[in-house]
């Protein structure tokens, strides 16, 4: 199908097209991908889905989404995955992409997602079309030497190394435990975890050993896991490997300090890297010596509001109250306008009703402002002190920052 609004044709992909819609993505970072590659990728990817614009027959420009359940305070949301998105180097510049994300979101509002969220390869990118920070991630390493406990304890459980089998009908219960609690998580399917999280051939390796599975049980129940390979690196004085750890999943606090306990004493290794963790991360706290840890915070998954009051609906709230916000957005204006927000309901279960009015506003915010205190990655006054959400009512933003108020910070443990 061609969609020939755009400055270059745009069309849909069909399963027999797909691998050469998404070339231009290989040409816009520099890379190749194998047969093998693409089949894991083919294996969770939607041709409906992935689109591609067009210079006579030659694709120059490419986006694709994935179908996800997205958690967010008190529930869930339908959320379109945005992944391999590029533009060939010589066509940049010429509307390509600001095209490819006007189809994208026209087709995410038709399908009835009130929100699309994505990885960033670059962080200026995507705010021009209305995405703000969804979550924020943290990267840090630490020196194996360095990772004593504030208050050290003995672990009430064990750990196992599982296979892929085993790995397969373990770790989905576990990490499901922990989505339906943490905004910003997304659902994952059975290829998600096969072709994904669980794959391990050495195109997926990058330079590193297998990837090794580890689950904690407490009395025999599933608390928790570790994924992790080991970078092999040796001088005259020993081993210097590193410990990369690709995903912790802890349903318990008791099984999030066993499993970094035992990562902390996996031997030969003299440095243990994470860089996609919560943020902030419990061993800030945990730590005799926090410093050790590097931490570091950055962009996590931004988050386009695509259907202001259906996304509002999906949430819940702190506080039972009502504000009127002045929303601003360039790119989808049928957000745009201002819109009445009222909660009711019980502290942490109030359900909200957005709907238009001609009463004075109390905020004006633009729709990634109100995208970045969506999961609850910052409060309304955050983004305030940032001159980006103004205050017209006076007390409006501390009411606005009750309404928006979360339990836990979200995260999202999903690349994709």
């Amino acid at each position: 199908m061609s969609h020939p609004a755009a400055p270059y044709p745009i069309r849909t992909a069909t399963p027999d097209t797909i691998q050469s819609f998404i070339d231009p993505v290989m040409r816009a970072f520099g890379e190749e991908v194998s047969d093998a590659e693409f089949e894991h990728w083919r294996a969770t990817t939607e041709p409906d889905r992935v689109i591609a614009a067009f210079d006579g027959a030659a694709p120059v420009g490419s986006a694709a989404a994935y179908t996800f359940r997205l958690t967010v305070p008190g529930g869930e949301v339908a959320a379109a995955g945005v992944t391999a998105v590029g533009v060939d180097p010589a066509y940049r510049r010429q509307g390509v992409l600001r095209s490819l994300m006007r189809r994208q979101l026209d087709d995410v509002r038709q399908r009835g997602e009130p929100v699309a969220i994505l990885w960033a390869s670059e962080s200026v990118i995507y705010q021009r079309f209305g995405y703000g920070m969804g979550t924020v991630a943290a990267t840090f390493e630490v020196d194996r030497g360095r990772t004593g406990w504030l208050r050290p304890g003995e672990s009430e459980g064990r750990l196992r190394p599982l296979d892929e089998a085993q790995a397969l009908a373990a770790l989905p219960a576990i990490y499901d435990r922990v989505r339906v609690g943490t905004p910003g998580a997304v659902t994952r399917s059975d290829a998600w975890w096969r072709d994904h999280i669980l794959r391990d051939d050495k195109d997926n390796r990058r330079g590193a050993g297998p990837l090794l599975k580890y689950l904690y049980e407490v009395d025999g129940a599933a608390e928790g896991y570790a994924l992790y390979r080991i970078k092999d690196d040796w001088d005259d004085r020993g081993p210097r490997s590193q410990l990369l750890v690709m995903e912790l999943m802890a349903a318990t606090s008791r099984a999030e300090r066993a499993l970094w306990t035992f990562l902390f004493s996996v031997d030969l290794v003299r440095s243990i890297r994470w860089w996609r963790a919560t943020s902030p991360h419990p061993l800030l706290l945990a730590l005799a010596d926090p410093r050790a840890l590097g931490l570091v915070a950055r962009d996590g998954i931004w988050l386009r509001l695509v259907d202001l009051p259906a996304a509002l609906a999906a949430r819940r709230y702190a506080t039972a109250d009502a504000l009127v916000v002045e929303v601003t957005d360039a790119f989808c204006p049928w957000n745009a306008g201002r819109w009445r927000i009222e909660t009711a309901g019980e502290p942490g279960e109030a359900a909200a009703v957005a709907t238009r009015t001609e009463a004075p506003a109390e905020l004006v915010a633009d729709i990634a402002d109100l995208a970045a205190v969506y999961l609850g990655a910052f409060r309304p006054s955050d983004l305030a002190h940032a001159d980006r959400v103004r205050e017209l009512a006076p007390g409006a933003l501390r009411r606005a920052d009750a309404m928006f108020a979360v339990d836990r910070a979200p995260h999202c443990a999903t690349m994709f």
